[in-house]
């Protein structure tokens, strides 16, 4: 995993989308700190990591929230 600063990501853009493109992941830092701030990582790995399976239940079982029901996937399924 590669690591820009904001100025490097503004000069390089197009060749840090080339990058991700290819699959790398670039992480972001910013500040006198050099603090890491972001990730920029290839679409279809952000989508996979937005998406909660059932797992070894599919087919099996089910799940429905009520309309009221409010939690972030974090809460759902902590680490």
């Amino acid at each position: 995993m590669k690591t820009m600063r904001i100025g490097e990501l503004k000069r390089k853009f197009s060749q840090v989308l080339d990058c991700v493109k290819k699959g790398e992941k670039i992480v972001i830092s910013y500040g006198k700190r050099k603090e890491n701030i972001a990730v920029i990582v290839p679409y279809a790995e952000y989508q996979a990591m937005n998406t909660i399976r059932l797992g070894v239940l599919l087919g099996k079982a089910s799940y429905k929230f009520s309309d009221s029901f409010e939690m972030t996937p974090e809460e759902l399924l902590p680490e």
